[in-house]
């Protein structure tokens, strides 16, 4: 142990002796820094901002002065999707993905406003990053000061009599990967604070413990690949150059093919096919606004035998009301089947793009990192059921009043006059069937659990490469 610690010191004199590392250190600090704070702010803006807009769309609802019910069906509600906790240090898919949906009866829209356009696997970022700077240039500075631990030596005639000491290749190997453990550690100081501010937003201790987890696992692997390459090759150049081009091979070209076969091998229905073969089948379907439709013969005749009535406008309820509510019941039914459908194909592209992570762990490091961030996919799809509920819950809510507190001749003749049109409204009090929106997120178990494969990846790949390392340790030779 003590060999190791004699040799990880002599390793960090070495690089503070360095100016070119010092230099490319600090900038990639100053680097980093500077993006977490921003990011961190402009997080916090847009949670602070959509939640303040969801307020005020809240409070103007529910303000509204008296109405025929059915108005505000058709005058509808927004809602805002916040960011969670962990979107300081991991935005996600926040840039690619619509923040904010319009609530309406009859209609489940689509969420719009995103930062940017979405691309085909909804995972693009449009910004820098603390997370894409972990995930892309970290290992690239990994490499920069851990390149030449071996070699040089090798280069400078150190190894043979290291070697000749006693001194074991593992016993050296172990004492560079703790300098560079150490290193990174250091680096991850940024990701610390970042989790300890989502801490006091409402993150569960679980979720930033883990994502930290996640990514000293991940910087691990760099470290395990770039000793390894620096243990085999025997010239700084051609480490420098092969690591390198691993670096680009696993950071930016191998996730780009990825997406690509991902999108061709699960392609996505286009919008426009979609809403056409929807609306086919959401055109057989009554709306609800027509009494006389056939479709509701049958409900005239229960009705009028469940209240003993002989006519619609004798019965205790309003006949225009109760088809409202089975008419959008309906409805919704058939746009979820369409809204589940293209969920679904979402997922089983992400799905498939999260198995290239065992090509690259760039890839499931990302995944990972967005699944515990609760920026990924799931969360989004997550935003769109809630809001659905939330929609259908209020314009049931909406119809129920229909029914129940505006009588049918009143209904009718809402449009004969003004003083008819005046009795066809309602107290505005029965606008309270509009509850707050709040996105619940996934429990952190839920999350970390999601993130299990990628996690997976992530170990199996530092195993791995660990494996490597120690048995070339074994056989170190100048």
């Amino acid at each position: 142990m003590k060999a190791t610690l004699i040799i990880a010191s002599d390793e960090w004199r070495y690089w503070l002796r360095s100016k070119l590392a010092l230099a490319v250190v600090a900038i990639f600090l100053v680097i980093l820094i500077f993006v977490s704070l921003l990011t961190a702010v402009r997080m916090q803006a847009e949670s602070h901002e959509r939640a303040h807009y969801q307020a005020d769309s809240e409070q103007i609802f529910l303000s509204q002065p008296d109405r025929h019910p059915h108005r505000m069906v058709h005058y509808g509600h927004y809602v805002f999707r916040a960011p969670m906790p962990l979107a300081i240090f991991d935005p996600g898919l926040d840039s690619v993905t619509g923040q904010t949906m319009f609530l309406e009866g009859h209609r489940q829209n689509s969420a719009t406003f995103s930062a940017s356009e979405s691309s085909a696997n909804l995972g693009g970022l449009s910004w820098l990053t603390p997370a894409l700077i972990y995930q892309v240039f970290a290992p690239l500075l990994i490499i920069v000061l851990g390149h030449g631990a071996v070699t040089r030596e090798r280069e400078a005639g150190a190894l043979a009599p290291l070697l000749a000491q006693g001194l074991s290749g593992r016993i050296l190997l172990a004492g560079k990967k703790l300098a560079l453990f150490l290193f990174v550690m250091l680096l991850l100081v940024p990701l610390v604070v970042s989790a300890l501010v989502s801490l006091n937003s409402g993150e569960s201790q679980l979720a930033a413990i883990s994502l930290v987890g996640v990514y000293l696992v991940y910087l691990s692997i760099w470290i395990a690949l770039t000793l390894l390459i620096s243990s085999v090759l025997e010239k700084r150049s051609s480490v420098i150059a092969t690591l390198a081009a691993i670096w680009l091979a696993l950071t930016l070209v191998l996730p780009a093919v990825a997406v690509n076969v991902s999108s061709h091998a699960t392609p996505l229905a286009g919008k426009i096919e979609t809403e056409l073969t929807m609306l086919t089948e959401v055109r057989d379907l009554s709306d609800g606004h027509d009494v006389d439709d056939s479709v509701y013969n049958n409900v005239e005749a229960g009705l009028l035998e469940e209240y003993g009535a002989d006519r619609v406008e004798d019965l205790e309820v309003n006949i225009r009301g109760v088809l409202a509510q089975m008419a959008e019941a309906e409805l919704t039914k058939t746009l979820n089947v369409y809204a589940e459908r293209r969920q679904e194909a979402e997922m089983r592209q992400g799905e498939l793009l999260g198995k290239h992570g065992w090509l690259t762990p760039a890839l499931a490091v990302a995944f990972a990192s967005r699944s515990l961030s609760g920026t990924d996919l799931v969360h989004y799809h997550r935003f769109l059921q809630q809001a659905e509920e939330l929609r259908f819950e209020f314009v049931q809510g909406l119809n129920r009043t229909h029914a129940e507190e505006l009588s049918y001749i009143d209904d009718i003749n809402r449009n004969r006059d003004e003083e008819s049109w005046e009795r066809a409204r309602v107290d505005a009090s029965n606008w309270q069937v509009l509850d707050e929106f709040y996105l619940e997120p996934a429990s952190a178990s839920v999350r970390l659990a999601g993130a299990g494969s990628s996690i997976w990846m992530l170990v199996v790949w530092l195993a791995v490469l660990s494996g490597m390392l120690i048995w070339t340790g074994g056989r170190l030779r100048l």
